[in-house]
């Protein structure tokens, strides 16, 4: 079900690496949400035309191997070195050049219970011509917490502030609890 109130707008680059690494992943029969600046996007209405695409993907073991054999026969940019050097973070890192601009793509493995939830509760939303997954509100506003810088814990009162009566406070302050921030938790 497509979330009509809320969409990704981005600069065209943007749109179509969206579009793309969907599409890759899409293909390899994954389960997978966009994080960061795209879900910022959505939720915020805020346009995406800088840094990087962070999508979070449910990705056995072998389909680890396979993100950067498919993406490197789909015109994405593989560096054999970067990726060796990210396989402990559970990152996989792209690139793709749209254009004159070369749009980072970081394929994030849900590595845990926590990430593979994100991902099942994620929601549709309209980019570009591509209908796209984001991490609900909640979970958004998690990872912000967990950043725990000032940028960041700004950025999530704001996206409760404008999410209002349908973001779930309480859902929220669960997740905190269950990953032991009670002292994280928040008040309406």
């Amino acid at each position: 079900m497509v979330t009509a109130r809320i969409s990704v707008e981005a600069s065209e680059p943007y749109i179509a690496a969206i579009a793309a690494a969907d599409d890759l992943l899409g293909r390899l029969r994954t389960e997978r949400a966009f994080v960061g600046s795209v879900a910022i996007a959505a939720w915020l209405g805020r346009r995406v035309d800088g840094g990087s695409v962070d999508v979070l993907v449910a990705l056995t073991p072998e389909g680890r191997s396979q993100v950067p054999m498919m993406a490197s026969n789909r015109g994405f940019i593989v560096d054999r070195d970067e990726l060796d050097a990210t396989e402990e973070l559970d990152l996989i890192p792209l690139r793709i050049a749209v254009g004159e601009e070369l749009v980072k793509i970081h394929v994030l493995i849900a590595s845990n219970a926590l990430y593979g939830n994100m991902v099942r509760d994620a929601v549709e939303v309209p980019c570009g011509e591509v209908t796209i997954r984001v991490i609900a509100p909640e979970d958004l506003a998690l990872l912000l917490t967990v950043a725990e810088d000032e940028g960041s814990t700004l950025v999530r009162d704001e996206l409760i502030h404008h999410a209002g009566a349908t973001f779930q406070l309480d859902r929220f302050n669960q997740k905190l609890t269950s990953i032991g921030l009670a002292g994280k938790t928040v008040n309406r």
